[in-house]
């Protein structure tokens, strides 16, 4: 066990946990550090957190990334502190945000909604069981269609460690938009985990921008249970550092319900960034398109690890995975494992995986024409996800991670 695990353990000791903080807790006890022969952290090292020692206190100022022509409702964390004052915000009709503090002298509220969707298996997923002291509790009514998108934005600074926890329910033919966005490059630890509850005919439209960079260290998860005929479209897009890694979970609870992820990730000089994705079919007639692109520079290393799991009973099911994944440097790392476990005969499943450079052919004739190589790369770099950020469906947000990667292509090219 790390010198850091032993601290929190420590710490979640002191905080007198009950209920599933308290199950979290013993189950943390039972972990075993991750090694290069744990499965789960095979290809990605946990060291740059065994021995860290880094503050809790009170955060310091830091201004979130506006986006621009995006209306949205901002939700600010700031090293694990919401800034805001929930009770002073006008929210949308039908939409209800709490904070999870104003639940922990309710414990048998907290209890209904802690860890529902998450599963129990993930090491830093019940650090934050344990850990995380602030969140939020969003709720959308059912049939309500909520316009206006919420954004979650988590700003990481020097020294700071941070947890925080969101859940999110939306009740029957609801409507919601998240944007979770994620930021920082200093020495920092934050870990994020999202739930979310969408029920039977809901849509949800996701986001998940996992944007640390440097020498920040962040893990989350974000975990979805669908409904009878419920709609989910989540784009995750990612960058590289000393340890960055992101788990989703798709359950299908209901027949009928329709998954779509997209993920996309770009890995700068000496960057890691681990993608491991499960989808559960424990019904019929559900729908999955998984799609996973990903830029890898000089000396990173980009892991996914991909799992469809079509249980005995989920017939009909149509379910698809595909990872691509482009080098720009032969001392680049890529590891790659999609899954299909099946145990129903009347499917439609797929998956595959590919590892490529640029074609050569390609960059010179660019470079034939007068573009100068650093343009050519990016251009061609950005061809190959182009795809998937066509597939946004918001249009500011869309347009601002176009210039956001092409600035990360910029930084990414190889000398």
């Amino acid at each position: 066990m790390s010198q850091w695990l032993e601290q929190v353990i420590a710490r979640g000791e002191q905080a007198n946990l009950t209920g599933p903080r308290l199950q979290a807790l013993t189950a943390l006890k039972q972990q075993r550090w991750p090694t290069r022969k744990s499965e789960a952290w095979r290809y990605t090292s946990v060291t740059p957190v065994e021995q860290l020692e880094l503050s809790t206190e009170s955060a310091a100022p830091a201004s979130p990334t506006n986006i621009a022509g995006l209306d949205s409702l901002d939700l600010v964390f700031i090293d694990g502190v919401l800034q805001q004052q929930l009770n002073t915000l006008s929210l949308p009709e039908g939409l209800t945000i709490q904070a999870l503090t104003a639940l922990n002298t309710e414990e048998h509220s907290a209890a209904a909604l802690f860890a529902q969707v998450k599963p129990a298996h993930h090491l830093f997923g019940l650090v934050n069981d344990v850990l995380a002291e602030q969140g939020l509790i969003i709720d959308v009514a059912p049939g309500a269609d909520i316009t206006l998108p919420v954004r979650i934005i988590n700003l990481s600074t020097q020294g700071k460690e941070s947890h925080v926890r969101v859940v999110v329910r939306l009740g029957e033919q609801a409507r919601l938009c998240v944007i979770e966005q994620g930021e920082g490059q200093d020495p920092c630890l934050h870990t994020y985990f999202a739930e979310y509850q969408i029920g039977a005919q809901a849509h949800l439209e996701h986001y998940r921008l996992a944007l640390h960079t440097a020498k920040a260290l962040q893990v989350g998860g974000n975990h979805f249970r669908l409904l009878e005929k419920a709609q989910l479209n989540s784009t995750l897009v990612a960058f590289g550092s000393d340890l960055s890694r992101l788990d989703v979970d798709i359950e299908h609870a209901g027949e009928h319900a329709n998954a779509k992820f997209n993920a996309i990730y770009l890995l700068g000089t000496g960057e890691t960034f681990d993608l491991h994705s499960c989808i559960e079919h424990a019904v019929p007639n559900g729908t999955t398109e998984e799609n996973a692109r990903g830029i890898v520079g000089d000396r990173a290393k980009a892991v996914f690890n991909g799992r469809i799991h079509i249980h005995r009973h989920a017939q009909k099911t149509l379910a698809e995975l595909n990872n691509r994944n482009l080098l720009l440097s032969r001392r680049g790392q890529i590891n790659t494992k999609p899954e299909l476990e099946i145990y129903a005969d009347d499917v439609k499943c797929a998956h595959g995986a590919t590892v490529a450079e640029i074609e050569e052919k390609a960059l010179y004739y660019l470079l034939s024409r007068g573009i100068s190589r650093s343009q050519a790369l990016i251009m061609l770099n950005f061809g190959f996800i182009q795809e998937l950020i066509n597939e946004i469906p918001n249009a500011p947000l869309a347009n601002w991670l176009h210039d956001k990667l092409r600035h990360k292509f910029s930084q990414m090219e190889v000398k």
